[in-house]
Order: C-alpha cells, then structure tokens, then sequence
C-alpha cells in the first residue's frame, strides 16, 4: 500500500503558504505519497496543484454532501457529510501530517493530530503555536522552516 500523507492547512492563505503548500505537495508526489487533504481552496488547492505536477494522487475528504466546491487538482474527492468532523478522517488517514499554517479548522487538524501519538506531526509555516501551562512546546509536533524539511521529518523516507 502507498504510503499517505495527510497536509492540512486553512482554506484562505496568502502567497507565502501557497508556495510552501505547492511545494510539500510536489516533493511529497515525487516520492509517490498519496496526498490527502480537505479537497477545497487555499493550502488544500495548493498541495493539490503540486501533487498533480509531478503525477501525485490526491484525495480531497470533502465536508460536504456532495463533490461540488472540490479542487481541480483532486484525483478523488470524497463527499461525507460530516462538516468539519471530516477533519478526523483526513488527520487518521495519514502515515504522517503536515500541517501548514493555522486557522481554527486547521488548530482541530493539528490537535487530533498531535493526539494519535502514533504518527509524525509536522507544523510548516506560521500558525498555531500551542503550549503547556510553562510556555513549553508540547510534544508530539515538530516545527519545519521549508518544505523540505517538513517532508523529511515526517521520518516516512530514508
């Protein structure tokens, strides 16, 4: 089975994460991930479009009844009607998540995330910055400052 790497990120970005968001999604496709996001605009379309540069698969896990509204660059796009509880399904899809940027959905993401315990986490760009009562990093999420970076501590590649 390929391996599958679940990247969230907020559906409004600006070009910064845009980049960053392309370019996880193409060095992710190089080395034949299955990409899975939430399938709509934003993070999602840009790791999408990148995947989809280099030939990637890309699953979209809508919150919708339906499958309008998804990316273009989705290979598949599934339709659940569970709003935003599809976050589950794409943060327990994944051999590892990477997580770029921050929004509320995107902080739910990078919780359920970091709560599996049993997959790397990996935070790209600014966003959520959260920590215990000391001000401490909590465990379970590592910071990347490129895309490279945040593919290769995802650990799923010598």
């Amino acid at each position: 089975m390929a391996v599958q790497v679940s990247v969230c990120g907020p559906a409004q970005c600006g070009d910064e994460l845009r980049m960053l968001a392309y370019e996880v999604g193409r060095l992710l496709a190089v080395r034949g991930a299955v990409v899975i996001c939430g399938g709509y605009g934003g993070v999602m379309a840009a790791v999408a479009a990148g995947a989809r540069s280099r030939d990637g698969l890309v699953v979209g896990v809508l919150s919708g009844g339906d499958r309008n509204g998804g990316g273009p660059d989705l290979s598949v796009a599934i339709a659940t009607g569970l709003g935003q509880a599809r976050n589950s399904v794409i943060v327990n899809s994944g051999d590892a998540v990477i997580v770029i940027g921050g929004s509320w959905g995107t902080l739910t993401e990078l919780a359920m995330a970091a709560r599996r315990a049993t997959v790397p986490v990996v935070q790209l760009g600014r966003g959520w910055s959260v920590t215990d009562e000391d001000g401490k990093p909590l465990p379970g999420v590592v910071r990347a400052r490129t895309a490279e970076e945040a593919v290769r501590l995802t650990g799923l590649w010598p």
